[in-house]
């Protein structure tokens, strides 16, 4: 093995410890009120994935990278190879799109603007709770658990929320598929990595 190439792998050995040192374990979640209090605190963590959205004859397919911290967040959206991301963030009072082009539009009404925008939307202001597999604690919500003990659908805002699929990260059984309908709207995600820190 050469020097450059045992070097190289070296450094990939110490950027992944790097990575995994990064993440911190989630504390036991042993019942559904003290699961909710938990990831309801949670002020900082990002997860990566999957995002389909279609809404009659609109919608889209792509990567989504999605980064809490506190209120504030971070969320982009791009196309096979990176091509056509657009960037959301907000901090609870206003939302942000920055467009393929670099151009910025502030959102007064996020989910009616990308609407009238592109034909399609997607909640927003509730997603970064739905994705951590919790109901939006400033709107009430009806929620149904599965044979596991976990959250397995809510109804909430005009929306319905199934989560198909759990996956252990950070020591607990974190959301791994979600689809969200409206009346016109329908997303789905698939998230392949959670990171809390």
């Amino acid at each position: 093995m050469s020097q450059r190439l045992a070097a190289g792998l070296g450094l990939a050995v110490l950027l992944a410890g790097c990575a995994i040192e990064r993440g911190i374990a989630l504390p036991p979640m042993d019942d559904w009120e003290t699961r909710r209090a938990v990831l309801g605190r949670v002020s900082e963590w990002s997860f990566s994935g999957r995002i389909g959205v279609s809404a009659g004859d609109e919608g889209f397919n792509g990567r989504l990278r999605w980064s809490q911290r506190q209120d504030s967040y971070e969320a982009t959206v791009s196309g096979p190879f990176g091509a056509g991301s657009v960037r959301l963030d907000g901090d609870g009072r206003r939302v942000r799109l920055t467009d393929p082009e670099g151009e910025v539009t502030e959102l007064v009404d996020a989910e009616h603007d990308l609407h009238t925008m592109y034909g399609w939307t997607i909640p927003v202001a509730s997603l970064r709770y739905w994705a951590l597999g919790i109901p939006d604690p400033a709107t009430p919500a009806v929620t149904e658990f599965g044979e596991d003990g976990q959250l397995a659908r809510l109804a909430q805002n005009s929306w319905v929320v199934e989560i198909g699929q759990y996956r252990e990260a950070s020591g607990q059984p974190m959301p791994r598929r979600i689809t969200a309908s409206s009346t016109e709207t329908r997303v789905r995600l698939v998230i392949d990595g959670w990171t809390f820190h």
